[in-house]
């Protein structure tokens, strides 16, 4: 059974990250009552709630009269909690992020078969011989990655698909290094992983539509479920 969290277990977080973004030292002072409660848009209640809990587990010192303060031996053990929340957040958002591309970009790949140009397939050409350079180049090889996506987005002809994938780029790309973090941590993958992009353009390329969805949606779904395995 799934367990929703409460308002100060939200506001704990918050305050931790807020911590750690700031760069608080040991024996420094946290945000009134007041202003937390302004800063997160909750309730003094919820924020007194969340410096009880914070301070139940040592990480802040409550001084009568005198605000909390970060306890001083605890800050690394504040870093070590936020990091742990950090990295099992960053999991989920990857991989609900490949679930919002698997929901566009099949059907993507599907239409560009049926209505690319021969400028469409020329510019996705392009990504894909980028993609091929980019070998020992990581950076060039996540915008050609991205590019290739956004390309297949432009080959549909549909206005608001592509509009969709173009707001979704800077999430993409996001996404896509760190997919490609993963899958190259075997420097053997690069070469597999352009195989698969290339099909992917053949498949649009001889107007399959049918072969193209289902590319994208292999492609997809085996880097989910690689990351499944590894994150």
């Amino acid at each position: 059974m799934n367990h929703k969290k409460k308002t100060y277990e939200l506001i704990v977080e918050q305050i931790t990250l807020f911590c750690l973004e700031e760069n608080l030292q040991p024996g420094d002072r946290l945000p009134s009552e007041r202003a937390l409660a302004s800063m997160f848009g909750v309730s003094r209640n919820s924020i007194r709630e969340a410096l009880k809990k914070l301070e139940s587990n040592d990480l802040i010192e409550t001084r009568q009269g005198g605000g909390s303060f970060l306890s001083t031996p605890k800050r690394e053990l504040l870093g070590n909690e936020l990091r742990t929340k950090i990295d099992k957040t960053k999991a989920v958002l990857i991989n609900e992020m490949l679930e919002v591309r698997r929901a566009f970009e099949v059907e993507a790949a599907s239409l560009a078969a049926q209505r690319a140009t021969p400028e469409n397939l020329k510019m996705i050409r392009k990504s894909l011989t980028l993609m091929a350079q980019a070998k020992n180049n990581p950076e060039l090889g996540v915008q050609a990655d991205v590019d290739f996506h956004l390309q297949i987005a432009h080959a549909t002809n549909n206005h608001l698909l592509i509009d969709l994938m173009e707001t979704l780029a800077t999430r993409m790309e996001e996404n896509i290094r760190e997919t490609r973090n993963h899958r190259f941590i075997d420097t053997n993958r690069h070469q597999e992983t352009l195989f698969e992009h290339e099909e992917i353009y053949n498949a649009i390329a001889s107007n399959n539509s049918e072969l193209a969805k289902q590319l994208m949606d292999r492609h997809i779904s085996r880097i989910q479920t690689e990351l499944g395995n590894s994150i």
